[in-house]
């Protein structure tokens, strides 16, 4: 496309008379608000194409369409260093999202920073804290009872800073940002590994730590090691009962989940707008009413939007699609057609250049793609649906299905929504309901407002459904289950995202499947991980036999989406007033300290608080589940620091020794009794150590019970990122192998933080019991601005000391 103020001289030498006219409508139209909420920060395309523009001259070759975006959002795009997997970026992200869990966290640094208001546009989204127990609106007062200090925390500072709130019911953070916030070419940066939702959009959307959403809050550069780019190429069409979720659930079981760790996964080829587009169902074959089967034969952003939010099981920075029509249709039915509008005007920049170079490539036919299902402990467990059923005999997982749970940030859609009914609707129409119990959590109260309307929630009642609270439940933990007691062996299949060990129930023994929401529901009727609803039939209750037809909805509601009721919280414009009150005999808050500052010498005779054994999660650092009601206390969320990490030298969670007194205890109770004593301490970790969450908490734990550094094979990228934030030292070792030279009784000396720079490895002297040494080196990512944050303490504490 032509640069703006060329395609504003044609149209003058054009219209001749009629030039001041054509190019102060054409200003209006370049001036489109980012979202009705406010109506004066504005999107900023001329900037994207001028910066994307500079990069690309002085790169001088075609880039791919997250590079543009990325880059298009430089802070100085003509003298950045670029190369992709080394250096790192200093970016201008666009916004900042948070959710209410470490909304707390952040807002508590960002009070600490002492700044008066946030520089970019800025949301609190009220998710998190609310328990599955009983069912929508009783759940909502219970949570709105339970939390009222934290909601009321941070509504007044959302008030007092200049942040939109979103309050408890108004649905899950990355639904809403769908619906209200993300748009093609859009850098954002949310405190939750699940932000890269926002890809269906097209936009660069990208899950960070509180620390890193302060510094975009703060008006400081980003920095983002420069993303390597993972292409998938899409070909074929999907068709029957493949979904777009089996796209991503195949990407996992390619990539596992740490392959895509330091790259961002760009979906491209002919396959892409195939996604949208299914084979519609007849009425007379589904048995389902018209207004629930698809008539615009489509699939939609909510699908791409679905596939982006699951990449963050891979490890990936974040997912993009190109921008195409049905973004373009979705922005109009939000009421965004503005947006649309101008997007179509900039749509060379939010798609890929022809010829553009992808690290690695992988190609996927989706009309050889099988519906899968994923699990179970790993979303990246790969098997079709078909044939999991003989893989969980032989591996004696359970067969039978307690429970099937649809609904997530991940398939919450209406299209999802809609899908599921049209296979709800034909099992009562041969009379049968759920054999498992089944559970349903609509993404927002638009979608809430919506499915109620047009019948959708009705159908999945008298299937045997609940509809829980617009809010993250189950997934996250949030679910106060009853069916089973602690211990008890059963399976579960969901639509969400996560399936980690004891992540929806906080029992070690569920085995949890991720598929998508039609095969959930499918699953649920039939009560057993061996039934396949492209093959199998069910028997009705008149005694004869039926097969499942693959279910179809349509892609937006045909009217306009009910959106229910108003639950947003404008900032006011002037918060002189307000007060924001933290009580300090609070057990849910907690104003922050400064850590201390580095003394200035190497790390000497750190003793090893655990050696941690296989797969280390964050949920494995610091759980969420019932320790959620602490995000906003430091101190006593630490009570929780590792308790689900396995102990090398004994198997066990939550059992060290005490390198003092040689007794075995609690993790966080052997730390505090470290930090008590003066003892600095050290984390040996396997690989992968961190992925999962965002949660910075992971990090902010143990540096405030006494850790020092973290040494691992490997780290996944936000925990990483979040440790050197605040002033810990994750390092890896050059060999891996040297590991296993390390023994929990062991301690360890890292020297050379003296001369500690950039790509210089350190060294670490490791000291036996019986008197004997060894050395080994350790590497790290740290660049100048990262070292300067140890050196302070914290990456805060280097902005107050930037703000003297």
């Amino acid at each position: 496309m032509a640069p703006y103020s060329l395609l504003v001289s044609r149209l003058q030498k054009a219209l001749g008379a009629r030039q001041y006219h054509v190019a102060s409508v054409l200003c209006q139209r370049a001036k489109v608000a980012m979202s009705h909420f406010e109506p004066n920060e504005y999107i900023r395309y001329d900037l994207l194409e001028k910066n994307i523009n500079i990069v690309r001259k002085r790169l001088n070759r075609p880039l791919t369409l997250s590079e543009k975006i990325v880059y298009g959002h430089l802070d100085d795009p003509a003298n950045q260093e670029i190369e992709r997997g080394k250096t790192y970026l200093r970016l201008r992200p666009d916004r900042v999202a948070m959710q209410d869990a470490t909304a707390q966290m952040a807002m508590l640094q960002f009070i600490s920073s002492g700044l008066p208001k946030v520089a970019v546009p800025s949301t609190i989204h009220c998710d998190h804290l609310i328990e599955a127990q009983l069912g929508g609106e009783k759940d909502l007062r219970r949570a709105k009872d339970i939390n009222q200090e934290v909601y009321n925390f941070l509504a007044t500072a959302g008030a007092k800073y200049g942040v939109g709130f979103w309050r408890p019911g108004s649905g899950i953070i990355h639904q809403i940002i769908l619906e209200n916030y993300a748009y093609p070419g859009v850098l954002l940066i949310g405190t939750d590994s699940h932000t890269p939702n926002g890809g269906g959009l097209g936009g660069i959307c990208i899950g960070v730590g509180g620390a890193d959403a302060v510094d975009v809050m703060a008006g400081i550069p980003w920095e983002l090691k420069c993303p390597k780019v993972i292409g998938v190429k899409l070909t074929g069409s999907l068709s029957g009962w493949t979904s777009p979720k089996d796209v991503i659930l195949k990407v996992a079981g390619i990539l596992t989940v740490k392959g895509g760790t330091g790259a961002i996964v760009e979906y491209h080829g002919p396959g892409v707008d195939s996604i949208s587009c299914t084979v519609p169902q007849h009425p007379h074959r589904t048995g389902v009413q018209p207004a629930l089967v698809s008539l615009q034969c489509c699939r939609a952003h909510s699908c791409m939007a679905t596939i982006c939010n699951m990449g963050a099981e891979i490890g990936a920075t974040t997912s993009v699609f190109p921008y195409n029509h049905r973004m373009k249709k979705y922005l109009s039915k939000t009421g965004r057609a503005d947006i649309a509008n101008l997007a179509d005007e900039f749509k060379d920049h939010l798609v890929p250049d022809s010829g553009c170079h992808y690290d690695q490539l992988i190609e996927i036919n989706l009309s050889e793609l099988k519906p899968h299902i994923n699990g179970p402990f790993t979303p990246d467990l790969a098997h079709p649906v078909a044939e999991v059923g003989s893989v969980a005999e032989k591996e004696g997982w359970p067969l039978d299905i307690r429970v099937g749970l649809i609904g997530s940030c991940t398939n919450s859609s209406y299209e999802d929504m809609g899908r599921s009914a049209a296979v709800a609707k034909q099992a009562l129409a041969h009379g049968l309901q759920c054999k498992s119990q089944f559970t349903i959590t609509p993404g927002s109260e638009q979608i809430r407002a919506t499915i109620e309307r047009d019948g959708y929630a009705q159908i999945l009642r008298d299937v045997g459904g609940i509809v829980l609270a617009n809010a993250c439940g189950p997934c996250i933990g949030q679910w106060d289950r009853k069916d089973i007691k602690k211990g008890e062996k059963n399976t579960i299949v969901t639509s969400y995202n996560r399936n980690f060990t004891g992540r929806n129930d906080a029992n070690p023994e569920t085995h949890a499947f991720v598929t998508s929401p039609e095969i959930v529901t499918a699953l649920a009727i039939a009560g057993t991980l061996k039934f396949n609803p492209e093959t199998d039939f069910l028997t009705g209750k008149d005694g004869k036999k039926f097969k499942l037809e693959a279910p179809d909805a349509d892609e937006l509601p045909r009217a306009e989406f009910d959106p229910g009721q108003d639950t947003y919280q404008h900032p006011p414009k002037d918060s002189s007033g307000q007060q924001v009150d933290v009580s300090p005999t609070s057990q849910r808050l907690q104003l922050l300290e400064p850590f201390d500052k580095w003394d200035g010498r190497d790390l000497e005779d750190l003793q090893i608080l655990i050696k941690v054994k296989g797969k280390c999660t964050t949920d494995h650092i610091s759980a969420a589940g019932p320790w959620l009601k602490f995000r906003g206390h430091l101190d006593n969320i630490s009570n929780n620091l590792l308790i689900g990490a396995i102990n090398v030298e004994n198997g066990k969670a939550n059992s060290v020794r005490n390198a003092v007194t040689q007794e075995f205890g609690p993790v966080p109770d052997t730390a505090r009794y470290y930090k008590k004593h003066g003892i600095r301490w050290v984390v040996i970790g396997d690989e992968n150590y961190g992925e999962g969450s965002s949660r910075e908490h992971a990090a902010l734990e143990p540096r405030h019970l006494g850790g020092r550094a973290i040494i691992t094979k490997s780290f996944a990228r936000i925990h990483e990122t979040n440790l050197k934030k605040q002033g810990l030292l994750p390092l890896t070792f050059a060999d891996p192998a040297d590991y296993n030279k390390i023994h929990p009784v062991d301690k360890l000396t890292i020297k050379g933080l003296k001369d500690f720079a950039p790509g210089k490895p350190l060294t670490c002297i490791i000291k036996h019991p019986n008197g004997t040494q060894e050395t080994i080196l350790l590497n790290h990512t740290f660049n100048e601005t990262q070292i300067e944050w140890f050196r302070a303490g914290s990456a805060l504490n280097r902005m107050k000391e930037l703000q003297k």
